[in-house]
């Protein structure tokens, strides 16, 4: 059986998320579905410099303390390589001359419309003028950590955001660490 919406209405909205409750028909019967959408697709960037050295920033996110993530943020309504050049540059200060989309994923799909986009950089440039924009994002640092270790850190349980799983996942399938 398929889901039915009968009907749909908001319940909060700001610039950047809306939250609707939906009436629903699904395999339990009829309900309320409540859906959290984000009004522009993320980012996610894999920065891979030329010794093998993954690219994590570490914030505090208001939800669950303490984060370690790749580089990300919204797409602004941007195009999503000109959002994941412009979060690369604000939140590690480099720049990236290659660029692969490695693949798009669905934040939180049980309960959430956030569609996201998977990028590696590589042949990075360090750029000088980032430090005003790490503040402005809450990162208080920028690591390189070899990408075993930040797969490693993944098994640890000290990397626990799960875009971050995904998009260094993504990017051992492309550089070929897991078949």
């Amino acid at each position: 059986m398929s889901w039915e919406t009968r009907g749909t209405r908001t319940v909060y909205e700001n610039p950047w998320i809306r939250v609707r409750e939906d009436q629903v028909t699904g395999p339990h019967g009829d309900g309320i579905y409540g859906v959290v959408e984000m009004r522009n697709p993320a980012v996610f960037i894999v920065a891979v410099d030329e010794d093998d050295r993954v690219c994590l920033v570490s914030m505090e996110r208001y939800t669950v303390g303490r984060s370690l993530e790749v580089p990300a943020g919204g797409s602004d309504g941007e195009d999503p390589l000109v959002a994941a050049r412009r979060e690369l540059r604000e939140e590690a200060a480099v720049e990236a001359d290659e660029w692969t989309h490695l693949g798009d994923m669905n934040a939180l799909n049980g309960i959430a419309d956030a569609p996201e986009h998977v990028f590696l950089a590589r042949r990075l440039r360090p750029v000088t003028d980032a430090a005003h924009s790490q503040r402005e994002e809450g990162i208080d640092d920028v690591r390189w950590v070899p990408f075993a270790e930040a797969i490693a850190l993944i098994a640890a349980g000290t990397i626990t955001d799960g875009e971050t799983v995904a998009a260094l996942f993504y990017a051992a399938i492309r550089l070929g660490r897991v078949s």
